[in-house]
């Protein structure tokens, strides 16, 4: 028992070295790296796109106007 106690006490490394021997200055530049990889965090969301013909945009355009060619320029998206 005391030795599963122990181990839940003593924190679990953060990096680990698999292969080579890095000197400090090396360590140092990996932990900077991963740290600042860390706090960036995930990308922001980009916007979807909207469909022409969900667009809300459409509702404030300006008015149509009577002539020649009007239905057609009324029903398609801008």
């Amino acid at each position: 028992m005391s030795a599963e106690a122990e181990d839940a006490e003593t924190p679990r490394p953060l990096l680990r070295v698999v292969r080579g021997t890095p000197d400090d200055a090396e360590l140092a530049a990996l932990t900077a790296v991963i740290a600042a990889a860390a706090s960036a965090g995930a990308e922001p969301e980009k916007p979807r796109r909207r469909s022409a013909w969900a667009d809300r945009s459409a509702l404030v355009r300006a008015p149509h106007h009577p002539g020649p060619g009007a239905w057609r320029a009324s029903g398609l998206p801008r």
